[in-house]
């Protein structure tokens, strides 16, 4: 084995990580830095490093994002050094941390195992081949059990059953370093028909969908697959057009009506082929009612009603179809606390719970780390799209207490110790919520629930007894609610398992009571953390009913889904012929992503780049944070793998705080052949995209209404503000966050001394494991981590 990576490749080759950290070593090792190697190669009559040279990589410093070390090692790479060259000269140098970067890790996986579908009967091998510079062991994993007998290289699977499906991942050690390899599905088709197995590259469809005919209201199901490596990619298509999000080998569509009806065939491709299955024939009989008059022999399940004489039923004893007028959320997460322990779980759970329930089309408002009055006028523009038959869901994560039956939200803003003055009051909110002749109302609380000693107030809020109220707490009185605490981002307890039931097709109750029973078979917070549901839900509303739209407000509507809406893309010219294309994306409702490109350049600029600044001072953008070459390294983690790539990133949070329209500037810096880059000539726009996302609400005013004061005269009703406003503003995350970290599980470790401010309490578990982008993988890690760790115990 090579003790260096490609000693003979190029210095423009070298890995963005490895560079970056060289940079990083070099720009902070003083008299064994940048410079001092820079006046070594300069010595070197084959690299012509002057002095002006090393003078120009200093200026660097001044802009926000360079590097002295970066500016030489690339001009070091353009008049030819070489990795082999680098090395000697860091050995001159005598920075051995510097000359360790460019060393060859102690272990590496060459060869990664590789998806496949076959069908029953047929073996299948994954491959996984590392070198080291001790011996190597291997240890097999399908999902979080070890596979028996699985510590070679290659696992071979002899007749697969659709038992033997799921995904596998192996552990390599070598002495006390230890890697895992991506993980590799294994679909097993059981197929009704014979079908060989299909060669490297080659498809085959193994199952067909089959035609069907249904009446309005039921469920549709339609199956393919086929077998490949790797794994086969899947497109429905209906009458010739794609299918929404319809990319799985099962299609699932609950509650057809016959504008689902027609013909419907799968897309699938993999390794460069591509192949449709057959075309198969839905149809959608409408719900129909036979009217029999006289007498008649039927079963007591057909009748449907009984009146005048005469029998209605209905076939198939298909139920009447429940709907919503309108479906609107309004999901808070709380992280950043000024003055309290701060949270990581909250960020992702509003990520996760916001993607779910627009699958199951809510008009959602996500919103991070809001401050008192924030978070009271939030509320209050939610209380506004409750109408009749609107289906309506308020979803809070963050720091909270409960005194005497009454529950707490806690601002970010709260001060230490806090008391009911300082927060939102659950109750009061949920009675107003009652008021309103909703189709179906459900609050849930992902928060702790512990007693506040410093907060003596009895409130006495009476609660009328309503039909379709859901309410449901993440854990039990008096009890903590967990977050998983690892190096990377996980969901809380409660959302782990939330999300994985919201799309069922079931009552919200039974949905949550099926949640509550994963939570109680969860081995880290078993007899910690435990669901608690209260329910007035006299009828099977569930969260996938169809929407019929009503009398509800639809100003009011329109304006909360414009909450978050985008602005446009724009191409901008400037005068020396240059176009800039200026994209936009929400992580959040009041977190916006600007990202800028070059999408010409004048062949007479031999380079340039464009970026924005000058934003408004309440938004307090850090300008280190700003135009970034990654999305991690503006703190853009749960959106970076579907932002456009080769662009600059710059991340706005607390949109919410915006009281004029958002006016920046645009910036070109170009050069000329015969400029250096300290003569850069800069070209500039303005420009102004209104109010973007949740800013278009301001819910930066103070009180706005007095709606909820004539209801409800509580000190901490949402209508009403004491406490005066301060700005908040997330700080950047670490880019360690991501970082592979060993595994430790630590159950518990922050609950042990019951705080009430600590609001979400933590579970550690950190992974160094790579997952492949599939849904299906989503929860694979945490829990595969888990399970290692209490084999270990």
């Amino acid at each position: 084995m090579s003790e260096s990576l490609e000693p003979c490749g190029r210095l423009s080759s070298l890995k963005e990580q490895v560079e970056k950290k060289l940079c990083e070593v070099l720009d902070r090792a003083g008299t064994k830095g940048w410079r001092r190697l820079g006046e070594i190669v300069g010595s070197d009559r084959r690299f012509k490093v002057s002095p002006d040279d090393l003078e120009m990589c200093s200026l660097k410093v001044l802009h926000p994002d360079g590097s002295p070390s970066r500016t030489l090692l690339r001009l070091m790479g353009e008049r030819g050094c070489t990795r082999g060259h680098l090395m000697d000269y860091l050995q001159t140098l005598g920075n051995a941390e510097a000359l360790q970067c460019l060393k060859a890790p102690a272990l590496q996986v060459l060869i990664q195992p590789q998806s496949v579908a076959l069908v029953c009967g047929h073996n299948v091998r994954l491959s996984c081949h590392a070198v080291g510079q001790l011996p190597v062991q291997y240890q097999w994993f399908k999902s979080r059990e070890e596979v028996p007998n699985g510590s070679t290289p290659d696992l071979v699977i002899a007749q697969v059953d659709v038992k033997d499906a799921g995904f596998y991942v192996c552990r390599v050690n070598c002495g006390d370093s230890f890697e895992f390899s991506q993980w590799a599905q294994v679909d097993v088709l059981d197929a009704s028909t014979p079908c060989g197995q299909s060669s490297e590259g080659r498809l085959k469809v193994a199952v067909q969908p089959q035609s069907q005919r249904l009446h309005a209201g039921q469920t549709l199901r339609l199956e393919c697959g086929a077998v490949g490596r790797p794994i086969p990619c899947y497109r429905w298509h209906r009458n010739g057009a794609p299918v929404a999000n319809a990319t799985r080998r099962k299609l699932t569509i609950p509650h057809v009506t016959q504008d689902h009806q027609g013909r419907y065939c799968c897309e699938i491709s993999g390794g460069g082929e591509r192949t449709w299955s057959n075309e198969v024939e839905i149809v959608i009989a409408p719900k129909m009612l036979v009217q029999i008059s006289g007498a008649m022999e039927c079963s007591e399940d057909d009748v449907y009603a009984i009146g005048g004489g005469s029998t209605d039923f209905l076939l198939n004893s298909i139920p009447e179809q429940l709907y919503a007028t309108d479906k609107v959320a309004l999901l808070i997460g709380n992280l950043t606390y000024q003055n309290h322990l701060q949270l990581k779980a909250p960020m992702v759970d509003v990520y996760d719970l916001t993607n779910v329930l627009r699958q199951l089309n809510f008009k959602v408002v996500s919103l991070l780390d809001l401050t008192e009055s924030e978070m009271r006028n939030a509320v209050d523009e939610f209380l506004l799209l409750l109408h009749r038959g609107v289906y309506g869901l308020l979803y809070y994560a963050g720091h909270g207490y409960e005194n005497y039956g009454n529950s707490f939200m806690v601002p970010v803003d709260a001060p230490n110790p806090y008391r009911s003055a300082n927060c939102l009051c659950v109750q009061s909110i949920l009675k107003l919520m009652q008021e309103k002749e909703t189709g179906l109302n459900v609050f849930l609380l992902d928060m702790c629930r512990k007693r506040n000693i410093h907060d003596e107030s009895t409130p006495s809020i009476v609660l009328r007894v309503t039909a379709n109220i859901v309410f449901g707490y993440a854990t039990c009185q008096d009890a903590e609610a967990f977050e998983l605490s690892s190096s990377g981002f996980t969901n809380g307890v409660f959302v782990k398992f939330l999300k994985k039931r919201l799309l069922d097709d079931e009552k919200i109750t039974v949905v949550l009571d099926r949640v509550a029973e994963d939570m109680g078979q969860f081995d880290a917070t078993k007899g910690k953390q435990a669901l608690e549901i209260r329910s007035s839900l006299s009828e099977r509303r569930a969260l996938n009913d169809p929407v019929q739209p009503g009398t509800a407000d639809q100003v009011h509507s329109r304006q909360w889904a414009k909450a978050h809406e985008l602005p446009e893309t724009m191409i901008l010219d400037f005068e020396c012929g240059a176009q800039i294309k200026l994209g936009f994306a929400a992580e959040f409702s009041n977190v916006l992503v600007i990202y800028t490109h070059i999408i010409k350049k004048p062949a007479e600029l031999s380079s340039c780049q464009g970026h924005v600044t000058d934003f408004p001072q309440e938004l307090d953008v850090d300008p280190k944070e700003m135009n970034r070459d990654t999305p991690e390294e503006t703190g853009i983690y749960l959106l970076s793998s579907s932002l456009p790539q080769h662009c600059l990133y710059t991340r706005l949070s607390s949109l919410q705080k915006l009281r004029e329209e958002l006016v920046f500037t645009v910036c070109l810096r170009g050069t000329y052949a015969a400029m250096d880059d300290d003569d850069a000539v800069c070209w500039t726009k303005k420009v102004n995209i209104g109010k973007p996302l949740i800013a278009r609400l301001d819910l930066h005013e103070a009180m706005r209404r007095i709606s909820c004061l004539q209801t409800c005269t509580m000190p901490h009703s949402p209508g009403q503000s004491p406490a005066p406003q301060n700005c908040l503003h997330p700080p950047g995350q670490d880019q360690s966050l991501l970082s592979p970290q060993r595994h430790h599980l630590n159950v518990g470790a922050a609950a042990a001394d019951g705080d009430v401010e600590h609001g979400h309490n933590e579970v550690a578990c950190s992974s160094s494991i790579p997952i492949e982008a599939s849904d299906d993988m989503d929860e694979l890690q945490t829990a595969f981590i888990n399970s290692l760790q209490l084999q270990q115990q």
